[in-house]
């Protein structure tokens, strides 16, 4: 065994040197990359129009990967391992969204995408992703702020998840036979994230007086701009949205809190320091393959 350890070292004088073979911009992007939407028809059906339709898949996108980001900021910092993998798989099944959205964006208006380097790997999906300013992103205010406690991550991801599941199930009926698949793929998902979401908001609000004090304090931190969630106009789902919220309100024996909406900017400077984290290895080797 000491003789081939030793051969090694003769030819390399760490064993990472073989894996970097000198470039370390091999790591910013894999090579092998399937096309999310391979074997679907993504031309634009007649009677579409396609920068609209772009532009609802952007949106939709654009929500799901910021939000993603920010759930997935909770692992290893959960309550406990059961809630910690809980919220890692809900980040993840919006980021598999993200992906299909922006995807689907790209390829009803391709000028949408950023240019790169020729010669660059990275998908379309991920050149929106990571080559797009902050003004470029067309996602709420509401799912960029820090995570804050548990209390407000729940009661963030319950608003959320209730205003998304409706959304999905409305465009399962889409014209658009790709966005109708999407969605009718998400509402899956997203029917879990909700009651997740419900019934950890129920509990904390039933729980200790701890629990419920936080509770509370969540819901006048979070609904400031829940009415924006409301008013993105990709589908008017208010009524249907609202009846859950007010019986997960009931059920929890909390009132809605009565604060004003906030206006002003498209976007937080929250937005801005989470994509600079999310976007500087993809920024730094645009040309970078592993």
């Amino acid at each position: 065994m000491n003789h081939h350890v030793n051969d090694y070292d003769a030819d390399h004088e760490s064993v990472y040197d073989g894996l970097l073979g000198g470039d370390a911009s091999q790591w910013a992007f894999g090579t092998d990359f399937e096309d999310p939407l391979a074997g679907m028809d993504t031309s634009v059906p007649a009677g579409l129009d396609a920068a609209e339709l772009a532009d609802l898949c952007l949106r939709l996108g654009d929500d799901a990967l910021v939000y993603s980001h920010r759930l997935a900021e909770w692992c290893s910092n959960a309550p406990d391992l059961e809630e910690d993998i809980a919220l890692a798989n809900i980040a993840l099944d919006l980021l598999g969204q993200a992906r299909l959205l922006l995807a689907r964006a790209a390829a009803a208006s391709p000028g949408l995408v950023p240019v790169l380097p020729e010669g660059s790997p990275v998908p379309v999906e991920d050149r929106l992703a990571f080559f797009r300013d902050d003004h470029d992103f067309r996602n709420v205010r509401f799912v960029e702020p820090e995570n804050g406690d548990f209390a407000v991550t729940i009661t963030r991801l319950l608003l959320f998840a209730t205003h998304r599941l409706a959304v999905l199930e409305r465009l399962r009926a889409h014209p658009d036979a790709v966005l109708a698949a999407i969605a009718a793929k998400g509402v899956k998902e997203v029917a879990y994230h909700r009651d997740y979401g419900g019934r950890w908001f129920v509990t904390l609000a039933q729980g200790t007086d701890e629990s419920r004090r936080r509770l509370l304090a969540a819901l006048e931190t979070v609904f400031p701009l829940y009415d924006e969630l409301l008013a993105t106009g990709v589908a008017d789902v208010r009524d249907e949205v609202e009846v859950v919220v007010d019986q997960v309100l009931a059920v929890a024996g909390v009132e809605r809190p009565d604060v004003k909406p906030i206006g002003g900017a498209r976007h937080t400077e929250a937005l801005s320091r989470m994509l600079a984290e999310m976007q500087v290895v993809a920024r730094a080797h645009p040309l970078g393959v592993w």
